[in-house]
């Protein structure tokens, strides 16, 4: 059976797709967005974040870290990442949590078992299970795999995805994916690599083939203030929509937190203490963009 690296099993999801819905996070993505809220996604190895408030100096970590990796003296907790392999030991013995693993395997059978849980309520409200990330398709075997099983289930699937991949995974994972939920980040190629570290050729041609091949699509659009916000990208989202047919066009609002698991994670945030956009200037984004399409336009 096939594994993959799982980093949340997410119950109750109203907001991935129609009805009540189970979302499972895969680790690693391709893209390094400046904005990403689940930093510890970024990378397939499993990570240990830290955070140093929640701290209490027990010392279980320094007993249980094979690498030696913890330190804890007057001066407080010291945790060395160089040689740390993502075993999880010290933050399995840290009942106050200040240290967690992110990423535990998981093949897809024991995926499929926690998602069934629900199975009634899916049934209940029109849901079913949505796969994310990170991107699902940076593990794509067991993304494809996935799919197909919970398909055999009689699941609605939905997939978010930033759609850089190779057409072939496209090609394979569509077949079990009866709802993409794309991201749409940036219109401009060169602000697009500036911004998440590839640009966004490939994307815009596998999200043309999704429409080719007769896909049920809905644009997610993260829009950050001083970045993305400008009139000719609400254009190109519009403009995109239009092109490929999409159901929805769903605004995404910057939000900052990722910042705090950039820090547990010993990383710097690019963003540094931007904030949450107000709700008007939200309002005022959506209004843009509505004024040029027909197609549903609202907050994700």
């Amino acid at each position: 059976m096939e594994s993959g690296v799982i980093f949340n099993i997410q119950k109750f999801s109203v907001n991935d797709g129609p009805g009540i819905r189970t979302t499972v996070f895969l680790k690693g993505c391709p893209l390094r967005c400046l904005w990403c809220h689940n930093p510890e996604s970024n990378r397939v190895q499993k990570e240990i974040l830290f955070t140093p408030a929640k701290c209490v100096g027990c010392g279980a970590c320094v007993k249980n870290c094979p690498q030696g990796g913890h330190k804890i003296d007057e001066t407080g907790h010291a945790y060395d990442r160089t040689d740390c392999t993502g075993c999880g030991a010290c933050a399995k013995e840290c009942y106050p949590g200040a240290l967690e693993l992110a990423g535990k395997d998981q093949t897809v059978e024991e995926v499929l078992k926690e998602v069934m849980k629900d199975e009634i309520f899916y049934k209940n409200s029109g849901g079913g299970m949505t796969v994310s990330g990170g991107e699902p398709l940076a593990q794509p075997a067991f993304t494809t795999a996935l799919l197909k099983a919970a398909k055999e289930k009689g699941l609605h699937t939905a997939m978010e995805t930033c759609g850089f991949a190779s057409a072939e995974v496209i090609r394979r994972v569509a077949e079990y994916t009866d709802l993409f939920l794309y991201d749409y980040k940036e219109t401009d190629p060169a602000l697009h690599k500036e911004y998440t570290g590839v640009d966004n050729i490939k994307i815009l041609e596998n999200l043309q083939l999704l429409a080719d091949l007769g896909a049920n699509i809905i644009l997610r659009c993260p829009i950050i203030p001083g970045y993305n916000d400008r009139p000719d990208h609400f254009r190109g989202i519009a403009e995109t929509a239009n092109k490929i047919g999409a159901k929805e066009i769903h605004v995404e609002p910057y939000h900052p937190l990722g910042k705090g698991k950039s820090e547990a994670l010993g990383r710097d945030y690019a963003l540094g203490d931007l904030s949450f956009p107000p709700e008007e200037e939200v309002k005022g984004w959506m209004e843009t963009i509505q004024n040029q399409t027909a197609i549903l336009v609202r907050k994700a």
